[in-house]
């Protein structure tokens, strides 16, 4: 008989460290998953009312199938598609400004650098950030105080003799694009330039040491070495605004808009807004924001294709 004991303490293998700490990483991002898919994802089925005539309170299933009815009545009437056309123009206008002018955070962000007195620094940054948590209803209440008929600037220039009447600044359409453009940079400017901040920090000082050196003056070291360091930052936070394009939001249309410069500040989130809870068209609402979803994903897709043939890296 064979001297080998007859049950030997089978050794289980050792778990892979990587594994397991794949596993951990997992786990730690999968509440912030099921929050995407609770509020992004799973709100989706409710598309399916852009297929029904469909009139509260009843429930959809006694409201009428009318299939792609409410897609093609869109542009049924000329007065439909001409306000169809004055809401892409404002939603055009208003996001190409916003690119056309992405880069004066980052061109912030430089400047704030550069300041050599610490406090001030901190002073300046945090005065410029802190407009990003003020909600857009307070925003409307500090314009309002400023630039209604009787707000400060109407009174101050009719006490300077420079008015005679009081100018109705929020009621105005001409320039309507142009004030909205400003309130937005003012609230986001300073939120904005935090990444560039970060960005900033990132780069190599050995490379800002070389250039002083060399006998490069401030200027030259920040075109040379600062915005060839900002640039890859500034391309992807670019892309993706490009991908954002129909994409302005509600809050701060909504509270700036009045009955004078409606046709103007009517972007087409608001337009979306207004018809669902505003004259209760709710599947021509939901129809609209299925377009508009599908032309920002193509947008994504194709700026990302756009990104990866020309700078070789992908955003997506």
């Amino acid at each position: 008989m064979s001297n080998t004991p007859v049950s030997a303490a089978v050794r289980k293998p050792a778990l892979n460290p990587r594994k397991v700490q794949s596993i951990k990483m997992f786990l730690l991002i999968l509440p912030f998953m099921l929050l995407v898919f609770l509020f992004s994802y799973f709100p989706l089925h409710g598309w399916v009312y852009a297929f029904y005539d469909y009139r509260p309170p009843f429930q959809l299933s006694d409201c009428e199938f009318v299939g792609f009815e409410w897609f093609t009545s869109m542009f049924a009437t000329p007065a439909k598609r001409a306000q169809i056309g004055d809401v892409m123009l404002n939603t055009f206008v208003m996001s190409g400004l916003g690119i056309l002018t992405s880069w004066l955070p980052m061109a912030f962000a430089i400047l704030l650098t550069e300041i050599p007195n610490q406090p001030f620094k901190k002073a300046v940054q945090t005065l410029t950030t802190l407009p990003n948590f003020i909600s857009w209803v307070l925003v409307y209440s500090l314009a309002f105080s400023l630039f209604s008929s009787s707000g400060m600037v109407n009174n101050l220039m009719i006490r300077l003799g420079v008015y005679d009447e009081p100018i109705l600044y929020l009621q105005m359409e001409s320039n309507v694009w142009l004030t909205m453009w400003l309130w937005s940079n003012w609230k986001g400017m300073g939120w904005s330039a935090i990444m560039y901040i970060a960005a900033i920090t990132g780069i190599d000082q050995e490379l800002y040491e070389a250039a002083y050196v060399d006998g490069a003056g401030r200027f030259r070291v920040i075109w040379h070495i600062t915005v060839p360091g900002l640039l890859p930052t500034y391309f992807v936070l670019l892309l993706m605004s490009v991908a954002n394009f129909l994409n302005n939001g509600v809050d701060q249309y909504y509270v700036f808009q009045n009955a004078f410069n409606k046709k103007r500040i009517q972007v087409l989130d608001l337009y979306v807004y207004n018809l669902g809870l505003g004259s209760g068209s709710y599947s021509l609402a939901t129809a609209i924001s299925i377009l508009k979803s599908l032309v920002s994903l193509t947008l994504l897709f194709t700026v990302n294709g756009l990104s990866k043939a020309f700078r070789g890296e992908s955003i997506i």
